[in-house]
C-alpha cells in the first residue's frame, strides 16, 4: 500500500466530479473548519446534526467509499488550496478492509503530515475510527488497534490529536444498536449527536484560542 501519493487512484465519474466541485469551493469559501473523509463525513453534511457546525462556515469534503489513499490523493490535488481553516476534522479508515492496522495507521499519518505541511496554521482533529457491526468482530479489533496507535503518534506530528467520541455508541455488553447506526456502520441522527457533541466542544475550545 503506497501512502506517498504515488498510488494511482481509479475514481468513477461521480467521484471525479465531486472532487472537482470541492476544489472549486476552495476558491469561493473561507471556512473556519474543514471536514474531510469518507461517507461518515459526507453524510454528516446531509444530516440535521450538521446544524451544530454551520456557524463555523464549514466545508465538508466527504466522499463515500473513500479509503486513506483516496483522501490523501484528493488533498494532494487541490482540496487544500486557497483556504486557511483554523481546524481540520478528519475521519477515514473504516473502508480500508484489505489493509492491516499498521497500514491504515500509516495512511492516516500520511494525511496528517500532508495537512501539517500545507495548512500549518490548522489544528487537526482526527476522529477515532468508530466501532462497527452489531457485535464484537475482527474489524472492530483492527479499528481499535489503529486508534490506539494514533493516540500515541499524532501529537508527535504537529498540532494533531485523536478524538475518541465513538465509544459512547457501545452498550455495556459491547453492542451497537440500529438507533445509533442503522446498518451498524452509518450513523442515524442520534448516533451523529453522540459522535459530534464532543467534537463541537473541542472545536469551541480551539476556535476561541
Amino acid at each position: 500500500m503506497n501512502h506517498a501519493g504515488v498510488l494511482a487512484i481509479e475514481a468513477d465519474e461521480d467521484e471525479t466530479t465531486l472532487h472537482k466541485h470541492y476544489v472549486h469551493l476552495t476558491g469561493e469559501r473561507e471556512p473556519e473548519v474543514l471536514f474531510v473523509g469518507d461517507s461518515l463525513i459526507q453524510h454528516l453534511g446531509q444530516s440535521e446534526v450538521w446544524k451544530m457546525f454551520e456557524r463555523y462556515h464549514c466545508l465538508n469534503f466527504g466522499v463515500g467509499g473513500d479509503q486513506t489513499q483516496h483522501v490523501l490523493w484528493r488533498l494532494e490535488n487541490g482540496e487544500l488550496k486557497n483556504i486557511q481553516p483554523k481546524a481540520i476534522v478528519l475521519l477515514v479508515g473504516t473502508n480500508n478492509h484489505s489493509h492491516t492496522a499498521e497500514e491504515v495507521t500509516k495512511g492516516i499519518e500520511a494525511i496528517v503530515k500532508l495537512i501539517v505541511e500545507k495548512q500549518p496554521q490548522a489544528h487537526i482533529i482526527v476522529m477515532a475510527i468508530p466501532p462497527r457491526g452489531h457485535r464484537h468482530n475482527k474489524l472492530r479489533d483492527k479499528n481499535s488497534a489503529v486508534n490506539a496507535a494514533l493516540a500515541t503518534s499524532l501529537p508527535k506530528l504537529g498540532k494533531a490529536e485523536l478524538l475518541e467520541s465513538a465509544k459512547s455508541l457501545l452498550s455495556s455488553e459491547g453492542l451497537i444498536f440500529t438507533s445509533d447506526m442503522f446498518d451498524f456502520l452509518h450513523f442515524t441522527k442520534q448516533g451523529y449527536k453522540k459522535l459530534c457533541e464532543p467534537l463541537q466542544d473541542r472545536l469551541e475550545e480551539i476556535l476561541s484560542e
